[in-house]
């Protein structure tokens, strides 16, 4: 037990050093990088705040609940049972079940028309959509600038060297040329890591909002394909139950 424990605290010694000596090159990366590093940084920090917050809005928004309290009121308004379909969906925040909720109470809504009724339910999904598709703008600028920061900051490392160069004449040391070249490109290296990450996410995102819009669009469909029923079919109804 007690060798277990000296291992764990010789681990322990081993790995906090390294973990020291990797902070201390990154910061020492971050300061040859320049201006252009310190916007790339802020970046970094920016897309995995709105990658997090993503992900937690499309969770409210039911991006991952697979629908299936949509899909039984669809059963049920399919199946002519109206009020129970719209109050199962009523109280409920996702995406397709508020379309759902819109959908069906602006096609039992006797003052709409079908074409108001439709044009009310559109109304709703672009807004829904919308919401899905809320933080991708940002995401996908900075997949944009992050290079071209990165390649700024090469190019005024670049020429930040060669003047080293040209002023050190016939004295220059082509080891200090190389290790401002090598300086220089950090910036392009940082940009891709902070792109490749934005870009997938995005990506991603995307795919989300398409198949949340696909989703709705169908449900919409199938609450309009089936006909209404009539006022007086609805007052026997009710005066069955």
């Amino acid at each position: 037990m007690q060798q277990g424990i000296a291992g764990m605290e010789n681990l322990s010694g081993t790995l906090a050093p390294g973990v020291s000596t990797l902070a201390t090159r990154a910061w020492e990366f971050t300061l040859l990088g320049g201006p252009a590093i310190w916007a790339i940084a802020a970046l970094s920090v920016t897309t995995v705040a709105l990658i997090l917050w993503k992900i937690w809005r499309l969770a409210l928004l039911g991006a991952w609940t697979g629908g299936r309290s949509a899909r039984l009121a669809l059963d049920l308004w399919t199946g002519g049972q109206e009020r129970e379909a719209i109050r199962l969906v009523s109280d409920r925040r996702t995406c397709r079940a508020r379309l759902l909720a819109a959908a069906m109470s602006a096609r039992q809504d006797h003052t709409l028309g079908e074409a108001a009724a439709q044009a009310e339910t559109e109304r709703v999904a672009r807004g829904l959509l919308a919401r899905a598709r809320s933080g991708l703008r940002p995401l996908e600028l900075i997949a944009t600038i992050a290079p071209l920061l990165g390649l700024l900051g090469t190019v005024l490392g670049m020429i930040a060297a060669f003047q080293a160069l040209q002023e050190a004449g016939a004295r220059a040391d082509p080891g200090t040329l190389a290790g401002g070249i090598w300086e220089a490109l950090l910036t392009t290296a940082a940009g891709m890591a902070v792109a490749i990450p934005a870009s997938m996410a995005l990506t991603w995102f995307e795919s989300i909002a398409d198949r949340l819009r696909h989703d709705m669009e169908d449900a919409a469909t199938r609450v309009f394909l089936r006909p209404i029923a009539s006022s007086e079919t609805r007052r026997l109804r009710a005066a069955a139950e």
